[in-house]
């Protein structure tokens, strides 16, 4: 994988990672890349025809070629992408990519998962070399909230449990996703300092824990 160089960057760049199909006009990924100058989205191409090496190289190229700091918004079989990259990754704690927002993963292990899912499997379990959140539906027909929360578990990721909202994509009708902006942002403050820099991994952990789980389980279940 490609090796990385420093940066002084403070702001991060926010890259959004799509699933199978790519992301429509009324996801909230194409939303976000409309309305916020600092999103892209990486062209991983084979949007209905994926293959995971051709995918994991794509996600590299376009993670060397953005200003560091990075953050990941991925969904679907864009979370196993991310997870991959990671497996592969030379990459030390935080940096380039500082952390990740990983929504609705798809569960490639499933006996019957889609033949274009399969080659995605089995699905990475190195945890992460960032700070991440993994949020999942009690209803996702693309992976069981236990399977969500065991994917969160390995990759060492904090784990939001959105209710029922299928597969948080626009048929969801989650629209713009104000609660996904606001884990975004705590992703964010997890991963960098405001100086370019990333935080240590303890400082990150108590970031998440404190400020994303228990803000997105306030507004998702009412506590």
């Amino acid at each position: 994988m490609t090796g990385f160089s420093s940066f002084d960057a403070a702001q991060p760049t926010i890259l959004t990672v799509p699933g199978l199909g790519g992301s429509g006009p009324s996801h909230w990924q194409t939303l976000w890349e409309d309305a916020r100058p600092d999103t892209v989205r990486v062209e991983l191409g084979m949007w209905n025809t994926p293959h995971r090496n051709a995918w994991v190289t794509k996600l590299d190229q376009a993670i060397a070629r953005a200003e560091a700091p990075v953050i990941l918004a991925a969904h679907s079989l864009g979370c196993l992408a991310v997870a991959w990259w990671a497996d592969l990754s030379p990459q030390p704690y935080g940096w380039p990519v500082a952390g990740a927002l990983l929504v609705a993963p798809a569960d490639v292990d499933r006996p019957e998962a889609p033949a274009e899912l399969r080659t995605f499997a089995p699905t990475p379990k190195t945890p992460l070399p960032f700070p991440s959140i993994v949020v999942a539906s009690s209803d996702d027909p693309w992976i069981g909230i236990e399977r969500a929360h065991s994917l969160a578990a390995q990759w060492g990721s904090h784990f939001v449990d959105a209710g029922p909202q299928g597969h948080l994509n626009a048929a969801s009708g989650v629209g713009w996703w104000h609660e996904g902006q606001e884990l975004l942002g705590r992703v964010i403050a997890a991963g960098t300092d405001g100086h370019g820099h990333a935080r240590s991994p303890g400082d990150a952990r108590s970031i998440l824990a404190i400020n994303a789980t228990d803000a997105a389980q306030d507004h998702y279940l009412g506590r």
